[in-house]
């Protein structure tokens, strides 16, 4: 990030009083909200770094819980500010808040680090003893450590004079940054989604091309169970041991005509939902498609975190999160009668008016969901259950109120209606 660019910034965030709220919404990346709706994103991965607002202000992915984040939230939210102003000329920007605990009055620092290598966001107290850190750098990894419990080391002063250019509009300049940003990143995100989905669409148009013929295994299956018939019919023109010989192999051959028909039933199954899975990831593929913003690609697909352990059994339907309530939608007949099982009378469900769609249950506790969250569980009904876009019904109600007739087929009553557009 420029110099220029963090200096005007700090004169601007010098008019704010205080800090509402303050949280890491990403690995390397924190939110802060100024006054009321001024809300501002500071990324600073290795090496670099970045300033940008929203224009939407975008769902929580991920909540963090390391003693950075506790801290950051005890030390900056609902504080006042001191001052905000930049290091030592350089590009190192720190805001200076007060907080009242129980007992006293906390002064705490946050300090972010614009400065290539040594990028990163420290919390120091007054006296500027680490408190925590973004990234911890031991003796072995650099002259200047971070650890807690240290002072923290200047960093030496550029020998240099950092270009300087005016921004009429602070605010519009962090906008143009991030709608930058998103395009340039936008094209290669979907890119990636794309190549996914594909793995998924492959390998289940693989597994359908691979199964037996349906017709081949009902002739079969016909054709054991007449020779098997034959045999018994014709069994009386036998006699010692031919008789038993023949004996064995017609109830061999209605023990193969009995498999077949079994597996027939079994593979009309397997085939549903196969069917159903890749209508999916074709639905999916087009949301992908159709996606305007990096935020909406990761609310339906989600990168995966590294270090995130793989569960020994996925869960049997797709979920989604918005503002802490799950959104749980069924991607096959199997999946929507899983959902309907083992739902909560207290949960919300979704299903298209008068359609065949995918059963959608949000997770729930109350007697009532927000608005906001009513009309993103709509869409995402909506969306998955149709191959078109266009203006949907989608009738909603509490779980209580919905009787499973047959496997996925229900009568719902009482209910509301709500209408999207996707």
């Amino acid at each position: 990030m420029k110099y220029y660019i963090l200096k005007q910034l700090a004169q601007h965030l010098n008019s704010y009083k205080n800090i509402k709220y303050i949280k890491r919404v990403e690995n390397n990346t924190i939110k802060i909200e100024f006054n009321n709706q001024n809300i501002y994103y500071f990324d600073l991965p290795k090496g670099d770094g970045n300033v940008y607002k929203k224009e939407i202000n975008d769902n929580i992915k991920k909540d963090f819980n390391a003693p950075f984040d506790v801290l950051l939230h005890k030390r900056f939210t609902s504080s006042n500010i001191q001052e905000v102003c930049l290091l030592n000329d350089d590009k190192i920007l720190q805001i200076k808040v007060q907080s009242k605990s129980s007992y006293k009055t906390e002064t705490t620092i946050l300090q972010l680090e614009f400065t290539g290598k040594n990028t990163n966001i420290i919390i120091l107290d007054e006296n500027n003893i680490i408190l925590e850190a973004l990234r911890h750098i031991d003796e072995w990894s650099s002259v200047r450590m971070v650890k807690v419990g240290i002072e923290l080391l200047p960093l030496e002063k550029p020998n240099f004079q950092f270009e300087e250019k005016t921004i009429d509009d602070i605010d519009t300049f962090l906008l143009d940054i991030y709608k930058s940003k998103e395009q340039k990143e936008l094209v290669n995100i979907k890119k990636q989604k794309y190549i996914q989905l594909n793995k998924h669409i492959k390998k289940i148009e693989k597994i359908l091309n691979n199964l037996e013929n349906i017709e081949e295994l009902e002739k079969n299956a016909i054709i054991y169970n007449e020779e098997a018939s034959q045999i018994i019919s014709n069994l009386y023109q036998y006699s010692g041991f031919e008789k038993s010989v023949k004996l064995k192999k017609s109830n061999d051959l209605f023990t193969k005509s009995k498999k077949t028909k079994q597996k027939l039933k079994n593979q009309h199954i397997e085939e549903t939902n196969l069917t159903q899975k890749l209508e999916f990831y074709k639905r999916m593929m087009q949301i992908i498609n159709n996606a305007q913003t990096n935020d909406e690609i990761e609310f339906y697909m989600p990168k995966k975190d590294k270090n995130q352990k793989k569960t020994k059994k996925a869960n049997p339907y797709k979920s989604f999160f918005i503002d802490g309530y799950k959104i749980m939608l069924g991607r096959d007949e199997r999946e929507n009668i899983y959902l309907l099982q083992n739902s909560r009378a207290s949960d919300y469900w979704f299903h298209l008016q008068e359609q065949v769609s995918s059963h959608v249950i949000v997770s729930n506790t109350k007697k009532t969901i927000p608005d906001k969250l009513i009309e993103e569980a709509a869409k995402i009904c909506a969306k998955f259950s149709s191959d078109f876009g266009g203006t949907f019904k989608v009738d909603y109600t509490q779980r209580r109120n919905v009787k499973i007739q047959n496997r996925a087929n229900v009568l719902y009553n009482p209910y509301s209606t709500v209408v999207v557009k996707v």
